[in-house]
């Protein structure tokens, strides 16, 4: 079973350079929220760098539903998948740890959490 993949990067074009250097700090910080919250949680995970694997970042791309694609430009990372499967943006995880739902939100299974705190 692939484990849980935040994908991340700070693929930010077509904004100025102001609001281009605020958003990276904001994209960084919730990838720092979403990532210090698996780890402390023992959730074991895969972070890919959008920005290094063009790959990566058009498969991410490609696979977040269309509801979720913002009306310009690319959705902004952190996003979220578990396998294949889409979970959300921070957004979406943010709400599900203020309704206590992580589990549910990751769909998480026994196999998918850790024993010690190596990623």
């Amino acid at each position: 079973m692939q484990p849980l993949t935040p994908y991340h990067g700070n693929h930010l074009l077509h904004h100025p350079r102001t609001t281009r250097v605020a958003l990276f700090y904001q994209v960084k910080k919730h990838q720092q929220a979403v990532v210090g919250f698996l780890e402390a949680n023992r959730i074991n995970f895969q972070e890919v760098d959008i920005t290094m694997q063009e790959e990566q970042r058009l498969w991410m791309y490609r696979n977040i539903p269309k509801d979720k694609q913002p009306e310009r430009g690319n959705p902004l990372p952190p996003q979220i998948f578990n396998e294949d499967h889409y979970c959300g943006d921070y957004e979406d995880f943010f709400q599900s740890k203020e309704n206590n739902t992580v589990s549910e939100f990751l769909r998480l299974t026994c196999h998918q959490t850790k024993t010690d705190s190596a990623s």
